[in-house]
């Protein structure tokens, strides 16, 4: 089990959830995200069917980055970058983070070209907020 800081509860500590609270600790304490803007496994309807995000980080309440954690045995493939991109189909937000906790990826929507532009480092929340 685990403390969840943001959920105020205990959960299971499955490979996904590790790797969820380590990005979720480094997001608040290394980049000055504000817990406040952070928000866990959000769902929603795409397409009829239940979804669910690992991670939404909101700025005035509202969305500017899907977060999307895999466990580490997980490989960070292509089927995870469209995954990211088929539920910001409903979000619509202009960043999207990926994370097995041994790979992380930060990217910016490219809509003109239909793609994600990766960032060369992590966006600490002043500098997201200030890029919108």
């Amino acid at each position: 089990m685990v403390w969840d800081e943001l959920r105020k509860k205990y959960l299971v500590l499955t490979p996904e959830e590790w790797v969820r609270q380590h990005l979720i600790h480094y997001l608040r304490t290394e980049l000055g995200y504000p817990a406040t803007a952070l928000a866990l496994e959000g769902g929603f309807k795409l397409m009829g069917k239940s979804q669910r995000t690992d991670l939404l980080v909101y700025n005035k309440g509202e969305a500017i980055m899907i977060g999307e954690c895999k466990a580490p045995q997980v490989k960070i493939s292509q089927d995870t970058f469209d995954q990211a991109c088929r539920y910001n189909l409903h979000y619509k937000v202009p960043y999207l983070l990926i994370s097995n906790g041994l790979e992380t990826y930060w990217a910016k929507v490219n809509e003109a070209q239909n793609g994600l532009d990766f960032l060369p480092s992590a966006l600490d929340f002043k500098t997201l907020i200030s890029s919108l």
